[in-house]
């Protein structure tokens, strides 16, 4: 069957802190790319200028006093899209075009960002829905040494029975209803881990798609210690509470048959 085109628009999402630096470049690419005709910036407890930077750069802002996290900033991006395609009123709920498709973007792609387009077409053509960015070997330096990597593949494959290449990858397109399906996120650094699960549990498909992105690379200092520890943390608990309600689920039903049989 051939794949039907998708009318609707895609709205970028882009979680940040602290990137002033970076922010203004990252949503000049975004802007640039087909398909994408509005970028939403959720400050997430900045101490610098990122949200009036990213303002400037043609993005609306959305600041969260104080730091909550990806998944909130996430969250909190989303819901404020929904809220701006509500009250423009200028699409009616019929038409195909909303609620937006979703483009999950990292606030430190730089230019890179406008290799995020190859995202696009599978969800808008109906062939997945949810792609995942694959990244390159960055230009710099860094990172672990693959435990985080090793439990989130490890653990999406023993939940849905798909292996990711690289299941923490934070660039998405995803459709609205895909979104649903995983909503709420998993919290904190959980929250790939989770929408993977999530979106895979729901009966929908996921692509990686190789992409020509550069981010910033967290150090092997102590600070890049303690960062990728409370990934691991995110993503154990991600894991954890979706086997224990997978298991849930299936006690239940079976509870119920003993009741009906003793009944």
């Amino acid at each position: 069957m051939a794949a039907v085109t998708s009318s609707r628009a895609v709205a970028a999402i882009v979680p940040c802190k602290d990137e002033a630096d970076r922010i203004a470049a990252t949503v000049a690419a975004v802007l640039s790319l087909e398909g994408v005709d509005r970028v939403v910036v959720v400050d997430d407890g900045s101490s610098d200028d990122t949200a009036a930077v990213a303002h400037a750069a043609g993005a609306g802002v959305v600041v969260h006093a104080r730091n909550a996290g990806k998944a909130a900033a996430l969250e909190t991006g989303v819901r404020h899209l929904r809220e701006l395609e509500a009250a423009e009123g200028a699409i009616p709920d019929t038409d195909p075009r909303t609620p937006r498709h979703l483009l999950f973007v990292d606030g430190d792609l730089e230019a890179s960002a406008a290799n995020l387009g190859v995202l696009v077409p599978p969800v808008l053509e109906g062939r997945a829905d949810m792609t995942i960015a694959t990244l390159p070997p960055q230009k710099v330096a860094g990172g672990g040494h693959g435990f985080v990597v090793r439990l989130a593949r490890d653990g999406i494959e023993r939940l849905t029975g798909w292996t990711a290449v690289q299941p923490l990858s934070g660039m998405r397109c995803l459709t609205a209803e895909a979104f649903e399906a995983a909503a709420p996120l998993a919290p904190g650094w959980g929250v790939e881990v989770g929408l993977t699960v999530d979106v895979l549990s729901a009966g929908l498909r996921v692509e990686e798609v190789p992409c020509e992105l550069h981010h910033r690379v967290s150090g092997r200092d102590w600070r890049g210690q303690v960062h990728r520890a409370k990934q691991y943390r995110d993503v154990w608990r991600a894991l954890t509470r979706r086997r224990l309600r997978r298991r849930l689920h299936r006690v239940l039903p079976e509870r119920a048959r003993g009741v009906a049989h003793r009944g």
